[in-house]
């Protein structure tokens, strides 16, 4: 009976490691040497801007700010990388400068807030805190993930 006990509770210990541990992920930082596929920066320069597409197989596509991680998004290379293949998207949101799931941010968009390329989809977590934002700002509206669409992304320098 203690046996069967004490290996009930280590198997507990051990699924709740792993399960803090999935939890827990957040993705590396680019390195140095790291450019955006979109248009070539070094992304390391710019860590309150840098979105990551995390792959299944765990590799990381790094970018310059949310706008040119929505560009590669929309018109995914040929050949390369599908949709299915990615496992997370992360930005950098905008109050706490660390990574945010792309699905726990609130984007204002239009505001005379500029990134590494000129103005950006600021990725801001909670709708309260978006619309302060938006109204601090000089924002024109609020998106989620799903609502964004490439005619919304704004234009770089």
């Amino acid at each position: 009976m203690k046996w069967r006990i004490s290996k009930i509770l280590v198997l507990g210990a051990v699924f709740a490691l792993l399960a803090s541990a999935v939890l827990a992920f957040e993705p590396n930082m680019p390195g140095p040497r790291e450019r955006c596929p979109v248009c070539g920066m070094f992304v390391a320069q710019y860590p309150e801007w840098i979105a990551t597409i995390v792959l299944q197989d765990g590799q990381q596509v790094f970018f310059d700010g949310a706008k040119d991680m929505f560009r590669y998004y929309f018109s995914l290379p040929q050949g390369k990388v599908t949709r299915e293949d990615i496992h997370s998207i992360y930005v950098t949101e905008y109050y706490s400068a660390r990574y945010a799931l792309i699905e726990d941010v609130f984007f204002v968009l239009g505001t005379d807030v500029y990134g590494p390329m000129g103005a950006e989809l600021i990725p801001v977590r909670g709708s309260r805190n978006a619309e302060t934002f938006k109204r601090d700002y000089s924002g024109t509206e609020i998106v989620v993930f799903d609502e964004v669409t490439p005619d919304m992304l704004p234009p770089d320098f």
